[in-house]
């Protein structure tokens, strides 16, 4: 899966069903002195006229925004306190909104760097709020629409991934619309194991490569890539932890 992505590229994304990293021998995060989300702010933007109209997305929307609601002030978040730094504490965030766009959709594929302008757009124009050191975009993309990052394509090569536009943090989750992001789960528990292996690395790496990181194996979601536990009734990612030296 790295090969995908440029040399020296921070590893970022969640990778497909059958490519995950799983090397959790001789893993170790190390932090680079970059800033951390301390109390995430978390925004959600569904992009796409069926999460509008479709009886089965519009249930999806309500579902996702529970799940933030609930796991931002639960022990997923509480398991992160180990990579606290001077002066940078992680504590539980909040859901600030959410809202359905429906004008400027891609018709088939949007690349990252459009992403960027079209965010940027959104904050400037206040479709979505002004952010600030917390905030993080969760950006979910309609079912039918892939998304390019890096020349690597979703569903082939990644099932989402987060990155920064200077001090704007987001993450890109596009539908989960084959086998190889599905992973014998439903469509929901998919979306929230995928929400949680993003929000765990913004939080703890919002700016890839610069916070919490191992040059070999990524971020704390890669190490752990399609492992799963229950948290507050959700399907989540584990998580690895330098102080147990696994995935929890």
């Amino acid at each position: 899966m790295a090969k995908k992505f440029p040399i020296g590229e921070a590893i970022r994304v969640v990778p497909p069903h059958h490519l995950p990293l799983q090397r959790t021998i001789g893993a170790r995060l190390t932090y680079r002195g970059g800033v951390l989300i301390n109390s995430a702010k978390v925004f959600t933007i569904f992009w796409g006229q069926s999460w509008a109209d479709a009886a089965a997305a519009k249930s999806l929307v309500a579902a996702m925004n529970k799940f933030f609601s609930d796991i931002l002030v639960s022990p997923l978040i509480d398991q992160l306190l180990e990579y606290n730094v001077s002066g940078q504490t992680i504590g539980h965030g909040s859901l600030i909104g959410s809202k359905v766009i429906t004008t400027g959709v891609p018709s088939s594929s949007i690349s990252d760097s459009a992403i960027q302008k079209v965010l940027k757009n959104w904050i400037v124009s206040r479709t979505v709020p002004a952010n600030d050191s917390d905030t993080i975009y969760f950006i979910f993309l309609e079912s039918g629409i892939v998304s390019v990052m890096g020349g690597s394509r979703s569903c082939q090569s990644y099932c989402g991934y987060h990155n920064n536009a200077g001090n704007i943090y987001y993450a890109i989750m596009p539908y989960p619309g084959c086998a190889a992001c599905l992973g014998g789960l439903t469509v929901l528990d998919a979306m929230t194991a995928t929400s949680s292996h993003e929000l765990c690395e913004v939080i703890t790496d919002p700016v890839p490569g610069t916070g919490w990181y191992d040059d070999t194996n990524g971020e704390i979601g890669d190490i752990c890539a399609w492992n799963f536990k229950t948290v507050a009734s959700y399907t989540v990612q584990l998580e690895w932890s330098n102080q147990r030296n696994k995935c929890v």
